[in-house]
């Protein structure tokens, strides 16, 4: 987490702009959602925040392929660009100014999945508007914890934040206690599915936690690129594709296009029911209060029978070819 004071912090900032997902159920999760009033583009939980102005959108088309995507990004990354401008995301510097925020939300780990803390200070001072940028960089559930302690700390909740923190962290380990006296499955959670990507940061806890063995991620390591040959060759009991900003129904549609469909069906995974598409977009892939939704759809996947939650029939779907 880091904090760039562009002023000094507001002890209670009544105009929040979030520029990332997992910040703004946060703020939603800490009662202050009345207070947002700009978002990302990729902002829409709670339903209702759909309503405000969208002050980023992606320079790339985010509805093309796997593989599309990923040319994309690695073209945008590598040519020139004016300093304080982010090579993949656009952000309306004009509006921003003139919603005139006490707070803005952004992130500092991934500068592929949204808009840099980096880039947002540069557009802040070039603004000409004041204005707080709270950072969140969490690799871990301790470092989710952090932000909500965190956000709620410099928006004066620290006490509902602690409440939050409380809650979750109960969730977590009632999955923990109740998952240690069961078969552990190894599984495989793949993050991009061309080219395939293993999943790492929070994911491999949440596959522990869940009573998995995750053959790929290293706890609070980076994601990072594998083959199809390297899973084929690992033959994990289950595979979870949660690829990154997708939905259920995207990740369906693009497990079942053939460049995908050919390498999962060799799998014995899929031959044995348990190949299973995962709403990345709104679970294992925003690091906030949803991350406990995820741990508790992965258990539920490993451990058939033994849990039944409404957020696996909402945002998960095995697949079955």
């Amino acid at each position: 987490m880091a904090i760039i004071p562009v002023h000094n912090s507001p002890a209670e900032p009544f105009r929040i702009v979030s520029l990332l997902p997992a910040a703004t159920e946060i703020v939603a999760a800490l009662g202050l959602g009345s207070h947002l009033i700009g978002r990302s583009h990729e902002c829409d939980e709670p339903p209702s925040v759909t309503a405000l102005p969208a002050l980023t959108q992606a320079r790339f088309s985010s509805n093309a392929s796997s593989l599309d995507i990923h040319q994309a990004v690695g073209a945008a990354l590598n040519s020139p660009r004016l300093i304080g401008q982010s090579a993949l995301y656009a952000l309306d510097i004009a509006q921003l100014a003139s919603l005139q925020p006490d707070l803005i939300l952004t992130q500092a780990v991934c500068a592929v999945c949204a808009i840099s803390a980096d880039d947002v200070a540069a557009a802040v001072k070039q603004s000409g508007h004041a204005a707080c940028v709270l950072a969140l960089s969490p690799t871990t559930l301790a470092g989710v914890w952090n932000d909500i302690l965190n956000v709620g700390a410099v928006c004066g909740r620290l006490a509902k934040a602690r409440e939050v923190v409380a809650r979750l962290q109960a969730r977590v380990a009632a999955i923990d206690y109740r998952v240690r006296g069961y078969t552990k499955p190894r599984v495989a959670v793949i993050e991009w599915l061309d080219p395939p990507m293993a999943a790492g940061n929070w994911v491999p806890e949440v596959v522990r936690l869940a009573g998995g063995t995750d053959l790929f991620g290293k706890p609070a390591g980076l994601s990072h690129w594998i083959r199809w040959e390297d899973v084929a060759a690992a033959d994990p009991d289950a595979v979870i594709l949660t690829p990154c900003g997708f939905t259920l129904s995207r990740t369906c549609v693009e497990a079942a296009t053939p460049a995908i469909r050919e390498r999962l069906v060799t799998l014995r995974a899929c031959r044995e029911g348990m190949l299973y598409a995962v709403d990345g977009h709104h679970l294992f892939n925003r690091p906030g209060p949803r991350l406990v939704d995820s741990l508790e759809v992965l258990a539920e996947i490993l451990h058939p029978g033994k849990f039944r939650f409404d957020s696996t029939q909402q945002f998960a779907k095995r697949l079955d070819f």
